[in-house]
């Protein structure tokens, strides 16, 4: 009976390598719980999903998956595959003509659409057109520490016209969407997605200035096993609003989550989920040249949150005049125009509470237009938390990316790195500070040689923590497209407990 301790905790690290949920705790000699001490280990399995790319036939789509290189002890790397394969996408609550006539886009389901071969070196695809399918995606092995894949979307023109760009998300069972929109200009979809072999069953609720909009038919959605779908937000209330919330939650399974907007004057970008409710929250990475910024936060819970508002700049931070707070009523969602916000320098939005006794927790997100007039382009930032150990931006090209590096707090150190190119390039490393309380926007490193795209893999060295995002843009007719993609922990490892034992408890 003693002897199946020892299994139950070797299951324990075992499942905790996978999973990334492990309880650091065994029982002592005399039948006890005590702590032991814990150790981090890489994960051995980890999925992502990406969304359907979109409705346009001008759709042009990169994929690129990297696995970062792992640092060698001289053991053994385990072998391991990384694939995003095909599913089926099915429209959902779609009721305008051309949706209604649009077939479902199928490829092979057993052929991946990206092969990632090995860590270190970004693999790549493109598709085209809108019927390009939504991906789920694995890695285990050495390629699963750090799995990252990233979905970039051109459009030049129509409706969708844009650069959209997203991380592709880890499965989960709760999300949260501040600055979605059902206004008349605008056409937002949350896209669904379910990597898992049996049937999720979803909710959508979605919240405005006056609180709840009550919708039935954003009830029990299904989202078939190992399929997408999509959700014109529009068709679940008869209500336009500018400002929604979209709280997507799953009643079984498990899903991937994102919304993708589209606006008739500043086009197309896909808005990701906020980190979960916080009191203090950092959306990082605004550019220097934002013709409008506008922030959107909700309060979950019961309480209202009063929040100070600040900007951190190149210097430190600043308080935007006549917004340096901001009233969250109770279940209602906030929306206020911080208009040209950074004045010509990069930024980040800080979120804190105005009374430090009270900490209310907020979801937040920011809708950054660049351009003016007919050359407007548009993009989305949700709050983010910090690069913790690692953390990685996926797809940048020789020219366009620009990494912002935020301090909320202490000052802290961290290190860059630019992979090998996935066409050719070797890899270079590069070493920041950022001071306490502000915003470092830096041309990052590019591999030497470079062919092809590369990763960003930015890690923390010492400091306090730091908060990055990295805006990628591609100009177009005299349009500045850019699309911003936040790096928050990829969670490669994860803490287990030790697996040692008194052997002398497991007599008779």
């Amino acid at each position: 009976m003693k002897s199946t301790s020892l299994s139950l905790i070797a299951g324990a690290v075992a499942l905790a390598a996978v999973t990334g949920f492990a309880a650091v705790t065994a029982p002592d000699g005399g039948g006890t719980t005590t702590a032991k001490a814990a150790t981090r280990l890489p994960v051995e399995r980890s999925s992502l999903l990406c969304p359907a790319p979109g409705l346009s036939d001008l759709a042009e789509t990169e994929y690129t998956s990297f696995t970062p290189a792992a640092k060698s002890d001289g053991a053994a790397e385990p072998a391991g595959t990384a694939e995003l394969l095909s599913s089926a996408v099915k429209g959902v609550a779609t009721d305008t003509a051309k949706d209604k006539d649009k077939k479902t886009g199928k490829t092979d389901p057993d052929k991946p659409v990206v092969l990632l071969k090995e860590p270190g070196k970004p693999a790549t695809a493109e598709v085209s057109g809108a019927d390009a399918p939504a991906l789920v995606g694995t890695a285990t092995g050495r390629l699963a520490p750090g799995w990252t894949a990233q979905q970039t979307t051109t459009v030049e023109a129509g409706d969708s016209r844009g650069l959209l760009g997203v991380g592709c998300t880890v499965p989960d069972t709760d999300f949260w969407f501040p600055a979605a929109s059902t206004a008349k200009s605008r056409e937002d979809y949350v896209h669904l997605t379910n990597p898992d072999d049996t049937a999720a069953v979803a909710d959508i609720e979605l919240y405005g200035p006056e609180g709840p909009l009550k919708s039935e038919v954003g009830e029990d959605i299904t989202v078939p096993a190992r399929s997408g779908i999509r959700v014109l937000i529009s068709t679940l209330i008869n209500k336009a609003e500018d400002d929604v919330t979209v709280h997507v939650t799953t009643r079984s399974g498990r899903v991937g989550a994102v919304v993708r907007t589209a606006d008739d004057r500043s086009g197309s970008d896909w808005l990701a989920a906020s980190t979960e409710p916080a009191g203090t929250l950092v959306l990082p990475g605004i550019p220097a040249d934002a013709t409008s910024v506008r922030l959107v936060a909700f309060a979950p819970g019961e309480d209202d949150a009063d929040l100070t508002v600040k900007l951190l700049g190149k210097t430190g931070a600043i308080s935007p005049a006549g917004n340096e707070e901001l009233h969250v009523k109770s279940q209602m969602t906030a929306g206020v125009d911080l208009k040209a916000l950074t004045r010509g320098e990069p930024g980040s939005l800080l979120l804190t509470p105005a009374d430090d006794a009270k900490a209310t927790p907020v979801v937040a997100a920011l809708r950054v237009v660049r351009g003016k007039g007919d050359k407007q382009e548009v993009g989305y930032i949700p709050a983010t938390g910090p690069v913790g150990a690692q953390a990685t931006a996926a797809d940048n090209r020789a020219k366009g990316s620009v990494l912002s590096l935020t301090a909320p707090g202490a000052a802290g150190t961290v290190k860059v790195t630019a992979s090998a190119g996935s066409k050719g390039g070797t890899p270079v490393s590069k070493t920041y500070k950022v001071a306490a309380g502000t915003t470092l926007a830096v041309v990052p490193p590019v591999p030497a040689g470079l062919k092809g795209t590369y990763a960003l893999t930015v890690e923390t060295q010492s400091g306090g923590p730091v908060h990055a995002a990295r805006t990628l843009t591609v100009p177009m007719d005299g349009i500045p497209m850019f699309t911003v993609q936040t790096l928050p922990d990829d969670r490669g490892t994860v803490e287990v407990p030790a697996a040692e034992q008194d052997l002398s408890v497991l007599d008779d």
